[in-house]
């Protein structure tokens, strides 16, 4: 397949930041992330024995029994974890991850104390899903990590096969199946439904909440639906050379990114060059480049 980039724009040039500025703002990241995830964990999970997986579900788990304060079963995981990884991966594993893993008990110790500000469990799974997944949203952007069950995954990705987003789910299954048999069935249903919040929230701060359209235009003006694109919309488009699937015809396939609010003023423009075109128009999560976010 042919694929012609047509922009009449000028670009920008967007010089990237100093390494040592880049360094500071990840590992505030890192430590903003890491106080949300643990405010958020004994406010709303803890206070309430959600146990919605990962290492942290663990830990409410063990202190059910035993009475051991989270933060030290979270060490006592972490950073076996934390030196397997060193020793397979080299040391290159990440000082964030180090980081991570020691700075996120230390303040959920620090914060054992503070009350819930709800006595409803649900409220609790929602709002606790929130502040966690802000915090590892957070984290994650800074391409850090707070320890826990990802490692124990990418180990059993490496000697299984099992995949790695196979793998993830499946140990928080197991941690949620846990808090479902030792807890209460109804403390594993707000632990599923903190759980999603979180994955849903994680989602939101990786790639933004401005959701984009990309438009697919096939028509026989195509140059005409061209210019009028580059002028009268002032975006740029991307050529793809197309076959008809029943003609065997070859046709000109226009593809346009655009915002949300362009969205009608394409479907205008295609209307008055060619009522006739084929138009697809769908979401798309993230956008990079000119025109839309920088690259970070």
């Amino acid at each position: 397949m042919n694929v012609r980039k047509v922009d009449k724009r000028n670009e920008r040039i967007v010089k990237p930041l100093h390494p040592v500025l880049l360094g500071i703002i990840e590992y505030t990241l890192v430590i903003i992330g890491s106080f949300s995830i643990a405010v958020s964990f004994n406010i709303f999970m803890l206070a309430h024995q959600i146990a919605s997986g990962g290492v942290s579900g663990i830990s409410i788990l063990v202190q059910h029994f035993t009475g051991i304060q989270p933060a030290y079963t979270q060490w006592i995981i972490n950073i076996p974890l934390f030196i397997i990884g060193v020793m397979l991966v080299g040391k290159n594993f990440g000082l964030k991850v180090l980081v991570g893993t020691f700075i996120l008990p230390l303040f959920i110790l620090l914060t054992k104390d503070w009350p819930t500000p709800t006595d409803n469990p649900l409220l609790a799974s929602i709002y606790g899903g929130l502040g966690i997944g802000l915090g590892l949203g957070l984290v994650y952007r800074a391409r850090g990590s707070t320890g826990g069950l990802d490692l124990v995954a990418q180990l059993i990705n490496r000697f299984t096969g099992l995949s790695y987003h196979l793998a993830v789910p499946m140990l928080d299954g197991i941690v949620i199946l846990s808090a479902g048999i030792f807890l209460s069935p109804e403390k594993a249903l707000y632990a599923l439904i903190g759980l999603f919040v979180t994955s849903k929230t994680i989602d939101a701060i990786q790639t933004g909440f401005n959701v984009s359209k990309v438009a697919f235009i096939i028509s026989n003006e195509a140059e005409k639906l061209q210019q009028a694109i580059l002028n009268d919309l002032d975006r740029g488009l991307t050529e793809l050379d197309g076959r008809g699937g029943f003609t065997g015809e070859e046709r000109k396939i226009l593809m346009v990114v655009l915002s949300q609010t362009e969205v009608s003023k394409l479907k205008v423009l295609v209307k008055m060059v060619d009522p006739s075109a084929f138009v697809i128009i769908s979401d798309t999560k993230e956008v990079l480049g000119e025109g839309f976010k920088l690259h970070t």
